[in-house]
């Protein structure tokens, strides 16, 4: 092996861009094939009549190490803004604050009995650190046992019917315990919410993530999606795209799993079936520029019989902008047959519902409206999930495969992206 090894990597979000860059750093030469005209995946960004910025929101905790260290490296802390944001909860038809132990008390629509059981549970889950447990235990069931079937109802039942349908009852404990942390976690003390964004959005983090692959010797071909990769005598032997064959004798998926039975036909039946058994959620994601705020909360979950969502995101209530963005995603089985509804669809609930939230708002104050989807959002994981995700080392000389799965029972994120990228990248060395 020599210092100069090139190493086919495949997908250009955050995680495949943290195994190229530390490839890269380490006297490698990573060659990123992604099919997008961009790079960032889930993290990209668009043209939003002006305005570039993620076609899906993203924010960053205090506890995101992986993700504050990689901007040191790359000369960017001083481009980090932390801001103490506000949550509500649109409940019984009115906007009512939440995230706090004073808004759970003053919270109207719950028994005093159940806001205790509610609160007790979230300080505790905050407080866990050992979550293996969980992993067997089914989530539905495990809050409704701590916080109780009225706190259930009011509080938990519709985020999980709107984001997982048909699999809300059969979710893991603990990949819905680290969500509760997370955010749990983001608090510099009990009463306040501190949160955190990138100068200039995570286009920041990305071109410079791509100029150090590059000026360190590694290759990013956007445009260029990989067909099949070549296995032969159980090795690699390298990928095929439409310009034809390219010798490899490593290679690192980051796409979606679901996506790796037609690109690794080759591989043994049993863990074929394995990629094939892994679901996901899909989602809808609608942005909306508007001339004034809707709320003065970032995040704002919802439990209304007229509006199919969990929640919205008011973006610039973290990231002030000239215009005030919400982000509103409609997240559904990817087989759902609502996932294939047109975009006036659901841009249109979106104005209706930011409407009935904020009724002073008119047609006017809409400047634009977009919709962006992605089949493979995020994984849906059951009880036992650890168990049934494949190897990311695979029964093949040379192969490497791993998406947002393989840090279960961590969400997705792009700081749990760039510390599992890198730990990978030292793998495949």
């Amino acid at each position: 092996m020599t210092q100069a090894q090139r190493i086919a990597i495949l997908g250009a979000g955050p995680m495949g861009l943290a195994v190229a860059y530390q490839l890269a750093r380490d006297g490698y030469r990573p060659v990123v094939f992604e099919a997008d005209d961009r790079v960032g995946g889930m993290t990209a960004s668009f043209d939003f009549s002006g305005l570039s910025i993620e076609r899906y929101y993203h924010f960053h905790c205090i506890s995101d190490s992986g993700f504050l260290k990689m901007l040191e490296e790359l000369g960017l802390a001083d481009r980090m803004r932390w801001t103490e944001t506000k949550m509500g909860y649109w409940y019984g038809k009115r906007l009512q604050p939440w995230g706090n132990p004073v808004a759970l008390l003053k919270f109207k629509g719950l028994s005093l009995f159940a806001k205790v059981r509610y609160g007790l549970h979230a300080f505790l889950s905050t407080k866990r650190k050992d979550w293996r447990p969980l992993d067997h235990v089914e989530a539905t069931g495990w809050i409704r046992r701590w916080v109780g079937d009225e706190a259930w109802r009011v509080l938990w039942k519709r985020l999980f019917d709107y984001k997982f349908y048909d699999y809300s009852d059969n979710l893991s404990a603990a990949w819905i315990w680290s969500r509760i942390r997370r955010i749990g976690n983001s608090r510099y003390d009990l009463f306040r919410e501190k949160l955190g964004y990138l100068e200039g959005g995570s286009d920041t983090l990305l071109t410079a993530l791509k100029a150090s692959i590059e000026q360190h010797g590694g290759e990013i071909r956007l445009s260029t999606p990989v067909r099949k990769i070549v296995i032969e005598d159980g090795a690699v032997k390298g990928v095929e795209t439409a310009q034809g064959i390219e010798d490899f004798e490593k290679v690192v998926s980051t796409v979606p799993l679901p996506f790796l039975p037609r690109l690794m036909p080759d591989l043994p039946s049993d863990i074929l079936s394995k990629f094939s058994a892994l679901k996901n959620v899909a989602v809808v994601c609608v942005i909306a520029k508007l001339k004034r705020p809707v709320t003065e909360n970032f995040w704002l979950n919802t439990n209304d019989d007229d509006m199919d969502i969990p929640g919205l995101v008011e973006y610039t209530n973290l990231r002030p902008l000239d215009q005030h963005v919400v982000y509103v995603p409609f997240y559904m089985p990817g087989e759902h047959p609502k996932y294939g509804d047109a975009d006036d669809v659901f841009t249109n609930k979106v104005r209706r519902y930011l409407k009935m939230i904020n009724p002073s708002l008119t047609d006017d104050d809409f400047i634009d409206i977009r919709a962006n989807r992605y089949r493979f959002a995020q994984p849906i994981c059951p009880p036992g999930y650890l168990d049934s995700i494949p190897p990311r080392k695979l029964p093949v000389h040379g192969l490497w495969a791993a998406d947002t799965s393989h840090y279960y029972p961590e969400d997705r994120g792009i700081s749990e992206s760039i510390d599992f990228g890198r730990m990978l990248a030292k793998e495949v060395e």
